[in-house]
């Protein structure tokens, strides 16, 4: 049974610094150091520099996954990210949403006058320079935001994206409420709590399962490697939960913990087959009104180019593609909505990206283009994934409309 002593330390004699929680548990024959930062507070920084300086630890834990430390370390990685990979692989809407999510703290970050992630940075930096290990603890991003997306019901999920977009459209600062939850939360548990109708329904995936998940990657890691005492920084709204993870469930095969929180929920059998059997539907709608009727079977088919291929480019208009690309979508959505596993965003932003391929500018600019409205539509990168995101949302409208629109007419032949 692991043991927990409680701590909280002084501050550092500065004016502008405040107490900073620490908790301490026993985990094996070592100890780790759980310091709860604020991600808005310049205190929190400073603190982090304190401790490495005493030379009692020998190793430094940071709530960082491998992607937000490369953004840390390398902030012009961006530079390098394949578009075209990005969209074949199925993932321009998650690089879209991690974008959004990105302008949102740099929003915060700004309003404070402080370096998104300074604390990281700082436990980073002084880690380094005492030859300490570093050790990045937390959850992948992507699979965080997965199962926060597999987490809620598809109807709130609309709720999110919307948010998502609403906060980068809003330029309105931060209330003095909202203030004391930052200081007092995790970074990214603020962040969504914005967009989230019930914040209950995120707070599983996204505080709980990376409590245990942290937790779990600090045991590994003593465990493996004989650490003495380890300095964990994770943000304030963290610690109280991996204290207890510690002290009340020590987890005893913290690689099969760690594999079960990494999986990806699969999707419900039943929305796999739904697409499918629309399409099974449209096609015998088809079928039938030949069998009526050519003329039938003919306004049906155009009804269908037309609605799908209308709905698509006017998504691709409305994100301001080349010409070329609004005609793509008008040709391509009639054909990719018959068949579920292509979608016309990845034929409508591939032809974008080749006629209007993104210069070395775009992307070493996306930090400060995301944090604005106008910004999106003028970075050629984000424009893109808009050109995505619009065209195959007008794509998944032009197929309902349509549905019902052959639906009408097969109940009026």
């Amino acid at each position: 049974m692991t043991t927990l002593e409680e701590q909280t330390t002084a501050s550092t004699g500065k004016s502008d610094t405040q107490d900073e929680p620490i908790k301490i548990v026993k985990t094996g024959n070592g100890s780790i150091t759980l310091l709860g930062t604020a991600h808005v507070s310049k205190a929190s920084a400073d603190k982090v520099q304190e401790l490495i300086a005493t030379g009692q630890y020998d190793a430094v834990a940071v709530e960082l996954c491998p992607s937000r430390h490369k953004a840390i370390v390398n902030p012009d990685a961006m530079a390098k990210m394949d578009l075209f990979q990005v969209i074949k692989n199925g993932q321009a809407s998650m690089v879209a949403a991690s974008l959004a999510l990105g302008a949102f703290q740099q929003r915060m970050a700004e309003q404070f006058g402080i370096e998104p992630g300074a604390e990281m940075r700082v436990a980073i930096k002084d880690a380094q320079a005492a030859q300490l290990p570093v050790l990045l603890i937390d959850r992948e991003i992507g699979t965080t935001m997965k199962r926060i997306y597999h987490s809620v019901p598809w109807w709130k999920r609309i709720n999110i994206f919307a948010g998502l977009i609403a906060s980068v459209i809003s330029q309105e600062k931060f209330s003095a409420a909202e203030i004391e939850k930052l200081k007092e939360g995790d970074v990214l548990e603020s962040s969504f709590s914005q967009f989230a109708e019930n914040e209950q329904d995120l707070f599983r995936p996204l505080i709980r399962e990376r409590d245990e998940y942290m937790a779990a990657r600090l045991t590994k890691e003593c465990r493996e490697n004989n650490y003495r005492h380890i300095l964990a920084v994770v943000g304030a709204g963290h610690l109280n939960g991996m204290a207890r993870q510690f002290e009340e469930h020590p987890i005893d095969n913290p690689d099969e913990r760690i594999a079960q929180l990494d999986t990806i929920p699969p999707p419900s059998p039943w929305l796999k087959f739904i697409p499918w059997l629309i399409v099974v539907f449209i096609l015998a709608g088809f079928v039938f009104g030949f069998m009526q009727s050519p003329d039938i079977g003919i306004s049906m088919v155009m009804d269908w180019v037309l609605i799908t291929g209308g709905l698509s480019a006017v998504g691709t208009a409305i994100a301001f593609a080349h010409p070329l690309s609004i005609l793509s979508a008008f040709l391509a959505a009639p054909f990719t909505t018959l068949h579920p596993a292509i979608g016309a965003g990845m034929v409508v932003a591939a032809v974008e990206a080749y006629l209007r391929k993104p210069k070395v500018s775009d992307f070493n600019r996306l930090r400060t283009d995301t944090t604005s409205l106008k910004g999106w539509w003028n970075n050629q990168v984000t424009r893109i994934l808009l050109i995505f995101i619009f065209s195959s949302l007008g794509a998944a409208i032009g197929t309902y409309v349509a549905g019902f629109r052959i639906f009408e007419q097969l109940s009026g032949s």
